[in-house]
């Protein structure tokens, strides 16, 4: 299965960011498409249950062919939420909840297929055979076409596996959060070919003023007139270069940033250019 490296993350397009118009999600997507975007990442939970829906009316009125692109979704958190009758936020990853979760995506996003689902969060009380039995029976009915999960650890990926295999595991790494390259979850990717998803890719970078994000705006000031690149497209880039072949989930829902992010597939950031941003946010020099 094919997805593209930068991959458009959608939690933003609807309630809970730019409360985008039918009209304005279709000429997104379509900017998304033209740039090779093609893989879009869903949840269940994002806009509270609604960006789906959103999404879904807009995809139905483009004129992109379902074939041309990738839709991944997420389930099993559940809000505490007036759309829901949840006394506490929890996960349910029952075989019957899994299954009606990814029936209600399919349902909202226009579509009779998912091609990657994923479990959005570990829980405490997963039980692996009973989650083999929702995917087996989603294969078996054409529901989705390949399984994986999100911020999960090597072991409890190596749990999950007990009943069926993990394609995919979505995860937090940028230079300020690279927590998982060091951890074994990346390794974990690579050693079992699972596809790798980064979120939050840029980090906190753009979202805080620190001591580290100082020490980094330093090098990438340097970087910047080296590369011929933008700051985002470098933080990218160093995202890109780890051997696990990381596909960034862009939050962004501005076109002109989706399209720079995509362009940064192109940076070859040298080997100690990389090294020079990670010391920048340890803050010494590698052991």
């Amino acid at each position: 299965m094919k997805y593209s490296r930068i991959i458009a993350g959608t939690m933003t397009w609807g309630k809970w960011g730019k409360q985008h118009s039918t009209s304005e999600m279709i000429t997104l997507m379509n900017h998304c498409v033209e740039n090779n975007i093609t893989t879009f990442d869903h949840a269940d939970i994002y806009g509270d249950y609604t960006n789906e829906e959103d999404f879904g009316k807009a995809f139905n009125k483009s004129e992109i062919q379902r074939e041309d692109i990738q839709l991944i979704s997420k389930c099993g958190i559940q809000f505490d939420v007036k759309e829901r009758s949840n006394r506490v936020k929890h996960y349910d990853y029952g075989k019957d909840y899994i299954i009606s979760s990814v029936e209600r995506s399919l349902k909202m996003l226009q579509t009779d297929y998912l091609d990657l689902l994923l479990l959005h969060r570990p829980s405490p009380l997963m039980n692996p055979s009973e989650i083999a039995e929702a995917v087996d029976k989603l294969r078996e009915d054409g529901k989705i076409r390949q399984f994986g999960v999100s911020n999960f650890t090597p072991s409890q990926i190596q749990l999950i596996e007990k009943g069926v295999q993990v394609d995919a595991n979505q995860v937090e790494f940028s230079l300020s959060s690279n927590g998982v390259m060091k951890d074994g979850t990346l390794d974990d990717c690579i050693t079992y070919d699972r596809l790798a998803m980064s979120w939050s890719p840029l980090g906190s970078y753009f979202r805080e003023e620190s001591k580290v994000n100082t020490r980094i705006k330093k090098v990438l000031a340097e970087l910047t007139k080296k590369y011929d690149a933008t700051e985002d497209q470098l933080l990218l880039a160093w995202v890109l270069t780890h051997p696990s072949k990381v596909h960034p989930v862009v939050g962004t829902a501005t076109p002109k940033r989706l399209k720079k992010a995509m362009e940064a597939i192109a940076i070859d950031l040298e080997l100690q250019d990389w090294f020079l941003l990670l010391e920048a946010n340890e803050g010494h020099e590698v052991a």
